[in-house]
């Protein structure tokens, strides 16, 4: 290879480099490279660890027909060499960030050549030339060596030193390798780093509430399920794929998809009674009654009531406060007439100690207590669904790249229905895409089959389905989807790997509201 035609291959070689997303097939590419322009049958390439160790990540020796490393998937027989080695000549290279040109190994006597010695007895060979090149990005710093070994002349086949010219070569392509290799390794970093990134998001959301912590585990995980299913259907889902950079997008979107509830109280988030703030309140309307309870035994001893009317009194008083207990779990639906009760009883007046009469319950408690179906009233309602918002806000204000900027539009879209009814921009059916709605049916079936949320209790996998199904029928979620949901089974895959068995009971298909086989 000329002069020119070498200038021409470092060039083609630096553009492939630059091109290449994976650490070690971009590793390979280095060394054969370099084996190709300066002639050498073997080499090994090193990179410098954490621990300031030269790390062999790839040899490669074509007399031998061996490979290691790499892509190969054969991992590299070599212990780590410390830089501050100084009897190495690998070491001295990328301490000193020189190079290090040998005509024979053999007669060498500055370095330690017992590992090349080894190999040469246990393999048939003979190492006798070699060129160590350091591998230094554009901050100076050494990122790796790389090592050829036997140059060969193309006249004779023989073995001879590296030439100045490919000494030259090899000093060119180990500089442009060193940064396609910082490049890589800072992508993958970043990578790393925006991956953590989102972890801590999750762990946040966690702390703060253990229950949707699961939540936020578990919504990705079904919302990739469904949409590997989706992708793979026909019908009116045929025009929907997914590539591995989509899922990747997708599966981004579903773990940061409740992140703006880093911004909801506590309190909101997991309120399990109606009463219940940082404490549960029903513990001052018990204190209140024990007061009443007070109050007659002291008309009995005053005269002022006889023993019958304290007992009918007194009874009257555990049954009001038995009813406000039950009411304030809010577990069952409220009708009229336990709201109307609700207002009688706040009516009652008991006695501070500053001396005046108070009613029983004040306005917040008898508007919490009123509360038909929940724990939450309108004004806590809004702030749980203010979390949607506050994820949107958070996610659009980043600025995300082209890969990846769909992930605030999937997120966002998890609590919309089909029908326009949703929130929070009241978007239809034919205005979300197809992850955004894949995400809203994960989202719902999640929360229906979760045991461990402080205000309900888990539903029976049927029960669930049931409720999805007619989810389907009043318009709140995408009925294609739905249908693929039912038929791939994506719910006893679900169930299999996140539903305790007694929650998973018998599902009849042909019973499911809305479903078509």
């Amino acid at each position: 290879m000329d002069a020119g035609d070498s200038f021409k291959r470092l060039l083609a070689i630096g553009a492939a480099m630059s091109g290449e997303r994976d650490l070690d097939r971009l590793l390979e590419m280095i060394l054969l490279s370099a084996k190709e322009l300066t002639g050498a049958d073997g080499g090994t390439l090193f990179l410098v660890d954490g621990d300031d160790r030269l790390e062999a990540r790839m040899l490669h020796t074509s007399s031998l027909g061996y490979a290691s490393g790499g892509s190969t998937g054969v991992p590299v027989d070599f212990e780590p060499v410390p830089i501050t080695d100084n009897r190495r000549a690998a070491a001295t290279c990328a301490r000193e960030g020189r190079v290090i040109a040998i005509a024979d190994v053999y007669a060498e006597g500055r370095f330690d050549f017992d590992g090349s010695r080894r190999f040469d007895a246990a393999n048939g060979y003979r190492t006798t030339s070699l060129l160590c090149t350091p591998m230094r990005n554009l901050a100076g710093e050494t990122v790796g060596v790389l090592q050829l070994v036997n140059a060969v002349d193309p006249a004779t086949g023989g073995i001879i030193p590296f030439s100045d010219d490919a000494i030259a070569l090899a000093r060119s392509l180990a500089s442009q390798g060193a940064v396609s290799i910082d490049n890589r390794r800072l992508i993958d970093q970043l990578g790393e780093l925006f991956e953590a990134f989102v972890d801590t998001i999750n762990t946040a959301v966690d702390e703060k509430s253990p229950y949707t912590g699961n939540h936020c585990k578990r919504v990705p995980e079904l919302t990739l399920m469904l949409a590997d299913a989706a992708a793979a259907a026909e019908g009116a889902l045929a025009d929907f794929t997914m590539d591995d950079a989509d899922r990747y997008e997708l599966g981004i979107a579903a773990r940061l998809h409740d992140c703006g509830k880093v911004t909801t109280p506590v309190h909101v988030v997991d309120k399990a009674t109606k009463l219940e703030t940082i404490f549960d309140r029903i513990a001052l309307v018990d204190a209140r009654f024990e007061l009443l309870r007070r109050d007659v035994e002291i008309d009995r001893l005053a005269g002022r009531i006889d023993d019958a009317a304290r007992d009918a009194t007194l009874a009257a008083l555990a049954d009001e406060q038995a009813f406000l207990h039950v009411a304030n779990i809010g577990g069952e639906r409220m009708s009229e007439d336990d709201i109307a009760r609700v207002h009688a009883i706040a009516a009652r007046r008991w006695r501070a100690a500053d001396g005046t009469e108070r009613p029983l319950l004040d306005e917040t408690e008898v508007e919490n207590l009123t509360i038909v179906a929940g724990t939450l009233t309108g004004a806590e309602r809004g702030i749980i669904n203010n979390h949607i918002v506050a994820t949107i806000n958070m996610l659009e204000a980043l600025p995300w790249p082209k890969h990846l900027r769909r992930v605030p539009e999937f997120a966002g879209g998890h609590h919309e229905r089909m029908d326009g009814k949703g929130y929070p921009r009241g978007l239809t059916r034919e205005q979300m895409s197809v992850p955004a709605r894949i995400m809203a049916i994960a989202d719902i079936f999640e929360a229906l089959t979760a045991d461990d949320r402080p205000y309900k209790s888990a539903k029976p996998l049927s029960e669930a389905l049931d409720i999805l199904g007619k989810f389907k029928l009043n318009g709140h979620i995408d009925p294609d989807l739905f249908d693929v949901f039912i038929r791939e089974k994506i719910y006893a895959r679900y169930a299999e790997r996140f539903l305790p068995p007694e929650q998973v009971d018998a599902i009849d298909e042909t019973k499911i509201p809305g479903y078509v086989p």
